[in-house]
């Protein structure tokens, strides 16, 4: 009786709003300022399609229908439409028969679903881009669907567009199969799916092969469930406090009212973070296409994932399609990337990482400000201390990296994706990358460029991983793992510059200069291109408290290592391969990985305080097998394009050559 209305709030409506500014932010039209024309289902009174009909004062509604009205405007102003549909939301119940008729435009009209047939102006058949002149409701409403505008809004109940290949039947939603037009014959550029189904999944597949833009109903309309989740987190907390007689009734719910903008933030900053997170994966296209297949059969066999239900196609079609230079569609991701989220989540509550106690920032900052240092202490004991850390943390895991690295990453390195989660914790806190990508949301550049730019963060993200999880122990304790490290890496970032040579800082020049050429701001690049140069620092820094010797040392033997043999060659040209093939793409990040490994198992071995003396009376003795080695990397640098088994080659006998 007392917490969140989710109409009052518009919650459900903001966050399918959020999918459509992000779907024409990458189209290059700001929503908010540049007017759209806009098409859908619902009226002023329900509470998703009213909402999201007020969201943009620059909104062009040129048609809509429910179940008693059809509403033509086909040139709106935007202002005064905009102000009129605002009265009617206020009203205490609205129809379009309530719309202004002295403020719709030429030609247009509200129009009963009960009249036998309905005259069209010229006006009308020009925006809704039809020639009939006349039109029974039915089929006005499917030219309606087919609409040549920029976005279809659906805020009302039924399923109206189906695949060409579906049939009536299998839609499940007879009420509305005189009404349902196939995807392949929609005009419009984008789809809001604030209602449940209003598209089926493969409709929206294939208006995604056509070009079109839209995710998923679960994407889209997530936030009036996000609000409820939060809902219930805060009421345990504070009903606790309740109970234990430190809070009174009154006084909780006075602090649920002030909170209410606060909890939306949160619940919009999820909706904004995951449909950033699809057009990172989807920015993969064709090449990915062989990884993504590999990844949904590892959900498969674990149980979590059934392509009949959601509408995922066979390997071999995705392979054709990625053949004919096409990757996945949004709405296919969608499925991924929350079947992906929801593995990590059930990998981090299991495990119990949900309780360090280092986490507990993340644990905090599930809550609304008001209630972090008040009552800090129910929210530390709260009963769902785990579930809410491992719903956040696999959020941001999947938000960030998107869903190929972390389970790559467990077939690379054999780990647990509960280990993965955690490293993934240390390496965001010994890079400092939360304020990192922070800064890349906000800067100023396009968001082809923005995407290039969490793309390769989430490579150089990955590696260090990587690292973390060859020096630490399974299950280790985050804070253990930072203190015993970050002096060490910090003390490498200071000197990174005068530590690199020249192969490393070719590779982050090259990295610079990409990201740049795409648009990025040339200060945010050189703080992602630091991710890179610090690549080797997680091992350095380990074997520097293993050997009781300063990391700048080993540095300095590590480099001049790889310089002298052409590991750095090797390594940069591992990290710089793109490949579809998951065989292949694990084989070369681990070469990128042991080309690095090597050289650390090497200086392992050293007993002294000097270990570039030791690496210089290395080279001198073994000159003539050096010199045969050096040799054969001469060869692989004169090759066209460096590839797998190549490299493959010069890591095996770097191996054999540095056991000795």
């Amino acid at each position: 009786s007392v917490g969140y209305d989710h109409k009052a709030m518009g919650i459900t409506a903001k966050g399918a709003w959020v999918s459509v500014q992000r779907h024409f932010l990458e189209m290059g039209t700001d929503v908010q300022t540049q007017s759209i024309r806009v098409a859908g289902c619902g009226d002023m009174s329900g509470d998703v399609f009213g909402n999201g009909m007020l969201l943009s004062k620059a909104i062009k509604l040129v048609a809509a229908f429910d179940h008693r009205h059809i509403f033509l405007d086909p040139d709106p102003d935007p202002a005064a439409s905009w102000a009129e549909r605002q009265r009617m939301f206020n009203l205490p119940r609205s129809s379009w028969a309530d719309y202004d008729p002295s403020l719709i435009s030429a030609g247009g009209g509200v129009f009963a679903r009960s009249e036998k047939s309905i005259k069209l102006t010229p006006e009308v058949r020009a925006a809704l881009g039809i020639e009939a002149e006349e039109m029974e409701p039915n089929a006005l409403i499917s030219a309606i669907l087919k609409a040549p505008v920029d976005l279809l809004w659906f805020g009302g109940i039924g399923t109206y567009v189906k695949a060409a290949a579906e049939a009536h039947i299998e839609v499940g939603d007879p009420a509305n199969d005189r009404l349902r037009v196939n995807a392949e014959d929609l005009r419009a550029r984008a789809i809001g799916e604030g209602a449940n189904l209003g598209v089926t999944q493969a409709a929206r597949i294939a208006f995604s092969m056509r070009g079109g833009r839209l995710n998923t109903d679960f994407i889209d309309n997530s936030a009036g469930v996000d609000c409820s989740d939060n809902e219930v987190n805060i009421k345990i907390a504070l009903n606790r406090e309740v109970i234990e007689g430190r809070l009174e009734m009154g006084d909780r719910n006075t602090l649920l009212a002030s909170m209410t903008d606060d909890v939306a933030h949160l619940v919009l900053e999820d909706n904004r973070l995951q449909t950033l997170a699809l057009s990172f994966l989807e920015n993969d296209g064709p090449v990915a296409v062989p990884s993504f297949v590999r990844l949904t059969e590892i959900l498969e066999a674990g149980g979590r994932l059934d392509r009949a239900v959601e509408g995922l196609a066979t390997n071999e079609e995705y392979l054709r399609r990625a053949q004919d230079g096409a990757g996945l569609t949004r709405p296919e991701l969608a499925v991924l990337l929350a079947t992906s989220k929801l593995a990590l989540q059930d990998a981090i509550e299991t495990g119990g990482l949900g309780l360090d106690p280092a986490l507990e920032p993340d644990l905090i900052a599930a809550f609304p400000p008001a209630m972090r240092e008040t009552f800090r202490t129910a929210i530390l004991e709260h009963r769902l201390r785990g579930e809410i850390v491992a719903t956040k943390l696999a959020n941001r895991i999947v938000n960030r990296l998107g869903v190929l690295h972390p389970f790559e990453l467990a077939e690379e390195e054999g780990a647990s994706l509960r280990d993965i989660a955690m490293m993934f914790v240390v390496t965001e806190r010994l890079f400092g990358l939360q304020p990192l990508w922070a800064e890349i949301e906000t800067a100023a550049m396009s968001e082809g460029a923005r995407l290039a730019v969490l793309d390769e963060i989430a490579v150089a993200t990955r590696a260090q991983i990587a690292d973390l999880l060859r020096v630490c122990r399974p299950g280790e304790d985050i804070s253990a793992v930072l203190a015993r490290l970050k002096p060490g890496i910090d003390s490498l970032d200071r000197q990174a510059k005068t530590l690199l040579k020249e192969e490393a800082l070719a590779q982050s020049g090259r990295i610079a200069a990409q990201l740049e050429a795409a648009g990025a701001p040339a200060e945010l690049v050189a703080k992602i291109v630091r991710i890179f140069e610090l690549d080797g620092a997680v091992g350095l820094a380990d074997l520097g408290q293993r050997r009781g010797i300063g990391e700048t040392e080993l540095t300095h033997a590590f480099t001049h290592l790889g310089q002298a043999l052409g590991l750095d060659w090797a390594q940069a040209n591992a990290a710089r391969i793109v490949a579809g093939d998951p065989w292949e793409r694990l084989l070369i990040a681990g070469l990128a990985r042991d080309f690095q490994q090597l050289r650390l198992e090497f200086l392992a071995r050293g007993t002294g305080t000097n270990p570039l003396a030791e690496v210089e009376t290395w080279l001198a003795e073994h000159a003539a097998r050096v010199a045969q080695f050096v040799t054969l990397v001469e060869r692989a640098k004169k090759a066209p394009a460096p590839n797998a088994a190549m490299l493959a080659q010069i890591a095996g006998q770097a191996r054999v050559l540095l056991g000795r």
